[in-house]
């Protein structure tokens, strides 16, 4: 059952006195088991790909927006012309300021928020989570924060300007209008929702990250003020709701200070800020399942602020998450013998990279030879067999057949050095005895 405390009044910059440590475990199954609950009750199915634009998010949440639960602000337009929404929810005091798809290509909070909206909108009964949001807070969603670059599927904004780097300079429309927002607002609490690169695994050797949080950092030292304080806390309340669906796969975000980026910004201007990063999930090519979790890990986060329920969080847990890990290739075939025409066979280990790491579409080869100790994604053991790269994965070159990097991996893997020889499995997609 979720704990009933007093509705705390935090100001942004106001110093919050934690309460008794506790793990409070039930009270983040609760909110798993509530969250994915929502998620799929609510899950707007007119956004269905991770890949959408302006028009087609505002036309799927439409419905929702009708509804008077929920009340719709033009605060500001992109540089091409195109209207930035907020959307505002709930009666409190305390004030949160959530945004996404500040980077273009990073949409999974955006589809979460669609579901998100629509359980908030829903008039049909009651229902006490939604319930004690709407008393306890005013929480303001910026969906697709740069509807320019969503339009061409783009990190940057029509200039090629990264906003996420734009927080000092303001050079930008849709910088200035999250910091106007956040002027006028003045948030207690804000929420900066991303993706990352679906390649990052959590910790050295760790395992595919799903999701990376972080407290940004207030300078460069790296000190803990009361505000990062604060979102420490609620990224540790966010840790202990997802950890248990996706054991191993939540991280902690490069702790660096970027005086350019929004995280550290708002923590500067007094709001405790958390990043949320989505990474990736095999078998998610849509991203689906980390919608879904985003859904739980948003609600579950914003009910923790409005009963106060965060200040009681570890801030262990945050500590101890393991670091983001960059460099991992998507996939990895160890201990095979590799057999090229008209050379004997050799030992050789290979890493996979898909033009689209998530999709897992368009595979290349990126390294060739001994990788025991390299990390990947995945991994395919093919130990006594030996792979056979196939034609189109070969450059007749001076002197033979050539392997090269980058040359399109598609790899049948079989039982002996024969081409005819028994086929396991193709890496690549195609199915070769079938060409």
């Amino acid at each position: 059952m979720i704990l009933s405390v007093a509705t705390p009044t935090v100001r942004a910059g106001a110093q919050v006195a934690p309460r008794a440590a506790s793990t409070d475990s039930a009270a983040s199954a609760t909110a798993l088991a509530d969250g994915l609950r929502i998620a799929e009750r609510y899950h707007v199915g007119a956004i269905s790909t991770r890949r959408f634009d302006h028009e087609g998010f505002w036309s799927a949440v439409a419905p929702s927006l009708a509804s008077s639960r929920l009340r719709t602000e033009q605060v500001g337009q992109s540089m091409l012309g195109r209207p930035m929404r907020s959307v505002t929810f709930g009666h409190g005091k305390t004030t949160v300021l959530m945004w996404s798809q500040m980077h273009g290509d990073e949409s999974t909070a955006t589809m979460a928020l669609a579901d998100i909206f629509a359980f908030l909108a829903d008039a049909s009964g009651k229902d006490p989570l939604r319930d004690r949001l709407d008393r306890a807070l005013t929480v303001v969603f910026v969906p697709m924060l740069n509807p320019d670059g969503a339009e061409l599927f783009q990190r940057q904004n029509a200039a090629g300007i990264d906003i996420n780097r734009d927080a000092r300079r303001l050079a930008t429309p849709e910088a200035r209008t999250l910091k106007a927002l956040h002027d006028r607002v003045h948030p207690a609490f804000g929420f900066n929702l991303h993706d990352q690169n679906a390649r990052t695994v959590a910790g050295a050797g760790g395992t595919q990250a799903a999701i990376a949080l972080e407290a940004p950092a207030v300078s460069e030292d790296l000190r803990y003020n009361d505000v990062r304080s604060r979102a420490r806390l609620v990224a540790a309340t966010i840790a202990g709701i997802l950890q248990p669906a996706i054991p191993g796969r939540v991280a902690k975000y490069s702790e660096s200070f970027n005086p350019r980026a929004f995280g550290e910004g708002m923590q500067i201007w007094g709001t405790s800020a958390v990043l949320i990063e989505s990474g990736g999930l095999l078998g998610d090519p849509q991203k689906q399942r980390l919608r879904a979790l985003n859904v739980a890990a948003i609600l579950g986060a914003l009910d923790a602020i409005a009963t106060g329920r965060y200040a009681a969080a570890d801030p262990g847990v945050y500590d101890r998450l393991p670091s983001n890990r960059s460099g991992a290739s998507d996939l990895l075939i160890l201990g095979g013998q590799l057999v090229l025409p008209g050379q004997p066979p050799m030992r050789a280990d290979v890493a996979v990279n898909y033009e689209d790491a998530i999709a897992r579409t368009e595979p290349h080869v990126r390294d060739v030879g001994d990788l025991q100790e390299a990390t990947a994604i995945d991994t395919v053991d093919a130990t006594g067999l030996f792979l056979h790269p196939m034609p189109w994965s070969l450059y007749a070159g001076s002197g033979g057949d050539w392997f090269r990097i980058g040359a399109p991996a598609v790899i049948a893997i079989r039982r002996g050095a024969d081409s005819a020889s028994a086929l396991v499995r193709v890496i690549g997609g195609v199915d070769v005895d079938k060409r």
